[in-house]
């Protein structure tokens, strides 16, 4: 079943979803971000799809969109120090719950992309994919990414030996080899650069 059938199917039973999403796992610098995203009733955009398949442009564009059309959002943000302190998955979990705490409206059900949440006070489905299949979780990995790489790129000016701004704290050969010349700056995760340092 596609992002759009599903969609009307739920819709159809006056279900209301806040879906959930996260961005910045396999970064060796900068926080791990989530966004939990709560939509109106009747609205549908095709275009609101998984972050990973739009282009940079045309993710701000819908981010705009969404933020037009969105009961309620919340972003959740876990700093470098944190994920080496807590590990990747803890610090994703605890980004994701900041993010829902910080809706602000009612809601049925959560959905998550193949993370599981523990203390929450409405039923989850977590599914594979979740992005493919609910209109709010493509919603959230939207609002997460754009969050983030918005974030990064401010980074970039401080920091700008790494080239955050086009890489975003992604492990690309040109931010590996600035961390070998330069060394590491308090924004990247120690636990992520065995064998580069």
């Amino acid at each position: 079943m596609d992002l759009e059938q599903n969609y009307r199917k739920e819709r159809f039973e006056y279900l209301r979803y806040v879906g959930i999403d996260e961005v910045g796992r396999g970064c060796l610098a900068g926080p791990v971000v989530a966004a939990a995203v709560v939509l109106k009733g009747s609205f549908y955009d095709r275009r609101i799809i998984d972050s990973k398949k739009l282009k940079e442009k045309e993710r701000d564009l819908i981010y705009q969109l969404i933020s037009e059309n969105a009961l309620s959002i919340g972003i959740g943000v876990v700093c470098s120090s944190m994920v080496d302190t807590l590990n990747i998955l803890n610090a994703t979990k605890q980004a994701m719950h900041i993010a829902l705490s910080k809706i602000n409206v009612s809601y049925d059900k959560i959905v998550i992309d193949a993370v599981k949440l523990k203390n929450i006070e409405a039923p989850l489905e977590v599914h594979l994919k979740a992005e493919d299949k609910f209109i709010e979780v493509a919603a959230a990995s939207i609002i997460a990414k754009v969050t983030r790489d918005r974030m990064m790129k401010r980074m970039h000016y401080l920091f700008p030996a790494y080239g955050w701004y086009d890489n975003k704290g992604y492990g690309t050969k040109y931010h590996v080899e600035s961390i070998k010349r330069y060394g590491i700056t308090p924004l990247h995760r120690k636990s992520f650069l065995k064998g580069i340092l």
